[in-house]
């Protein structure tokens, strides 16, 4: 299968020896090799696909015994024997490396920020998430020595002997440019069919077929939208006699669960769901299986013994069989992608060549054969460029605390690795035990996740369909899932730009702020899709407030306020936000605009929205796009073509909000603008339309806000929102918060009445109120979520602010 390349580099970046190649690819970016025999490699690396770049500017000296490569951001010095820290080292022109150290080969970087794993499985906590390609000292070094190669059509494993092949990255602080750089020699992540944006329900457990499709009608009943349907292992013969291994490999359909899988494809894309079958390969294809004697014959295997044919992913002829037989043949049955699950390790008969790359590289090609269908798979991570082959799977995870509270740093420091598209096992797979506010703070946190996923083991007691949990958990994560298909709109946006724009969807917030040592503090809060901030709640709540808590970092720039909640929070600070289950610490910038499905209960697929919702939050200018497929429920649409695009743009000064090219209703829900300007107007094509538009301010259970419902339908008509000029978000009052907090708290009466005093007495002496609460003496999570409102919004302890 073709897979386009440009892995030779221009001559012109090359200094080279005997055994020693240098190539200058960028102004921040050398790759350095050393061969024993004089012969280097040229032909694309698992990780490194294009080396072809305009030739920066440098000079070199080479004498005798010293080799110098000298441009305006770095100075390489080279003895000409073989790489040592002492024979190879390069200084820089910036101020962000180890008290001016210079980069020496095969030294620890001891500041690397981290990449990811290969797998979370049994992970009870942290584990180590090797190196990624920025560091805190400036630079970073990415070793490709051991990585499989491309050879035509097929791959190899490198030469023997004496072999060094690396990368240095040396871009400052600067790490988008890092990761730019990163994507232009590796290659970008690809675009996620709009589908796989959804909620995906996982669980290892033989099902009836008829029984999946009534559990996804369950989920439909209870309007809890669905995407991707996963079938775990007991698709295909597992534990039947014939089967004479574990079980684990399987190609044939077990009748007594699926007596016709064709029916049940029929029956889930009528559901608007995608299917996605587990595929263990390592085992081969045994006597046993419908595909066995096409396979033979295929490869030319004797079957008078029954041998099984074993799995041999170096061996081109087989690959070639594995997808257009074995695998063909269940594709058109029912399999829309595939889950692989290699569990094997990275050896092959052919020393180098890793079966989980090799598997990963020819199903996402294979898949996307066509030209037309946009490619998907599901699996684990293999090294550095397998962000091009989405989506990701983390393994089998411990149902702990320690399991969650660990999960949003892993995602987000994988992207310094590029990879952006992690899917985790929503409330752990294994292990542990019942707790339903562990699985419901993991729900949340999987709506703010690239990928949202839910699975279980077998257990009975483990499995997470919402209305097996209590009441309380049942409600808050069926809001939860049907808020990650609302957000759609906005996942597919931020999909299609940051493939474009080598933005992965969850960022550290160093990259944002490299130069904060806040930034560094936090590894658990992150950025997500530019413009929202996540402080994930990975802790149990008290017990006497009834609220989770999470300590957090407000960097500098426009206050933030939660989408949540409608507080209002100042920026550069750190601060403890409480919250109570239903809530989740989400902020957004004044100056943002967050698109969305208006359906409250969206149906299953990720289909184009009937009607959109704009999350507005005033304060500065701003600006959202939304892309949209044409036909995205098509069945071999295509992401990236044939789009449509609609923009919305906040002028703040003139406190006008234009909406172009919107072709169908939209409400703008301005977060956190607590009444009706005087002189609101609404245009619709320059035509005056205030009379005809409903407005309200609505409370309850979302954050409050000013509220603008157009039901305006025509294609491409532009809708104008006059709010006056440079308006500014409401003073929000904390009693409005503070009394349902308070109220809640399972304690004595005494302390609530207390609490209740000072706050009531001192409303307009904040300072003088924090110390009286400070002198009650009662335990931080008591006072704390009081000081959280107190202190939110400094524009309270203003005698001229107006409290709403």
């Amino acid at each position: 299968m073709a897979f386009p390349t440009n892995s030779v580099a221009n001559p012109r970046a090359v200094i080279s020896g005997p055994k020693y190649r240098f190539t200058i690819l960028t102004d921040f970016l050398i790759r350095y090799e050393w061969a024993s025999d004089g012969c280097f490699e040229d032909r694309a690396s698992t990780f490194a696909i294009n080396r072809h770049f305009p030739t920066p500017q440098f000079r070199v000296v080479d004498n005798d015994g010293n080799l110098e490569i000298i441009a305006d951001n770095f100075h390489l010095c080279y003895d000409k024997q073989r790489f040592s820290p002492a024979g190879l080292n390069v200084h820089f022109n910036f101020k962000y490396t180890n008290w001016g150290a210079p980069w020496q080969y095969g030294l620890d970087e001891e500041l690397n920020l981290g990449g990811t794993a290969r797998t979370l499985d049994l992970c009870d906590g942290r584990c180590d998430m090797g190196k990624g390609v920025i560091s805190k000292a400036g630079y970073a070094a990415l070793d490709d020595s051991t990585s499989m190669l491309f050879d035509g059509d097929f791959v190899a494993g490198r030469k023997p002997g004496d072999r060094i092949d690396g990368y240095l990255f040396c871009y400052g602080h600067d790490y988008k440019a890092a990761m730019k750089a990163f994507y232009s020699v590796s290659g970008k992540q690809p675009i996620l069919p709009r589908y796989a944006l959804g909620n995906w329900w996982s669980r290892y457990y033989a099902y009836h077929q008829d029984g999946y499709v009534q559990l996804m009608d369950e989920f439909r009943a209870r309007d809890i939208p669905m995407s991707v349907a996963v079938v775990d292992m007991d698709w295909h013969l597992v534990s039947d006699p014939s089967v004479p291994h574990a079980g684990w490999t399987g190609y044939t359909w077990d009748k007594k669960l699926f007596p016709n899988p064709k029916q049940f494809r029929r029956d889930l894309h009528e559901r608007h769901l995608k299917i996605t079958l587990n595929d263990h390969p390592h085992n081969g294809i045994h006597s046993h299986e419908d595909a066995y004697k096409e396979m033979a014959k295929a490869l030319g295997h004797d079957t008078g013994e029954k041998r099984p044919i074993i799995f041999d992913p170096s061996n081109p002829k087989f690959m070639k069989a594995y997808f257009e037989i074995l695998h063909r043949n269940l594709e058109n049955t029912a399999c829309d992608f595939w889950w692989i699950d290699w569990q094997q390790g990275p050896y092959s008969k052919v020393p180098g060549l890793d079966p989980l790359w090799l598997l990963n590289h020819f199903h996402y090609l294979d898949h996307g054969r066509d030209g037309n269908t946009t490619p998907l798979i599901f699996s684990r991570y293999a090294g550095p460029g397998s962000q091009r082959y989405p989506v990701g799977f983390s393994g089998d995870t411990v149902v702990t605390w320690d399991s969650l509270a660990f999960q949003p740093e892993f995602t987000a420091t994988a992207s310094n690795v590029g990879y952006g598209w992690w899917s985790h096992d929503i409330g752990g797979h294994i292990f542990g035990g019942r707790d339903d506010e562990l699985v419901t703070r993991w729900v949340q946190l999987g709506v703010f996740s690239p990928i949202f996923r839910l699975h279980s083991s077998d257990s009975k007691w483990n499995s997470k369909e919402p209305w097996m949990y209590r009441s309380e958990y049942k409600k808050v994560m069926s809001s939860f899932m049907r808020l990650r298909h609302r957000l759609v709109p906005f996942l597919y946006t931020c999909n299609v730009v940051g493939s474009i724009e080598n933005e992965p969807l969850v960022q550290p917030m160093y990259w944002m702020f490299p130069d904060s040592d806040q930034a560094y503090v936090f590894p658990n809060q992150y950025i997500f899709g530019s413009k929202l901030l996540i402080a994930p709640i990975v802790d149990p709540r008290d017990k006497t407030t009834n609220l989770g808590a999470v300590k957090a970092w407000l960097p500098p720039g426009p206050r933030f306020v939660d989408i949540f909640t409608g507080q209002l929070y100042d920026a550069d600070r750190e601060i403890t936000f409480y919250r109570r289950l239903e809530e989740y610490p989400v902020l957004s910038r004044g100056g943002t605009i967050i698109p969305m499905d208006a359906s409250p209960a969206p149906g299953n697929g990720c289909l184009n929205v009937e009607a959109f919702e704009f999350l507005v939050v005033i304060g500065n200018d701003a600006e959202a796009i939304v892309l949209e497929d044409f036909e995205d429920d098509a069945p071999n649409s295509t992401a990236g073509q044939g789009q449509r695009k609609f923009a919305v743009h906040f002028n703040q000064a003139d406190g006008k909000l234009t909406a172009e090219s919107i072709d169908r209703p939209s409400k703008f829900r301005f977060v956190s603008l607590t009444s009706i300007p005087d002189n609101l107007k609404i245009y619709c094509d320059g035509i005056d339309r205030t009379k005809e538009v409903k407005v309200s301010v609505e409370e309850g259970c979302q954050a409050p806000g000013l509220v603008i419902e157009c039901s305006f339908s025509k294609i491409g008509h532009c809708i104008t929102i006059e709010l006056g000029p440079n308006p500014q978000l409401s003073v929000m009052n904390p009693m409005r918060r503070l009394e349902p907090l308070i109220m809640d708290y399972q304690c004595e009466f005494e302390i609530k009445d207390k609490l209740w005093k000072v706050v009531a007495d001192h409303m307009k002496r904040v300072n003088a109120m924090i110390g009286t609460l400070l002198s009650l003496g009662y335990d931080d999570s008591i006072v704390g979520p009081v000081f959280e409102q107190l202190l939110a919004d400094s524009r309270l302890c203003s005698p001229f602010a107006k409290r709403t």
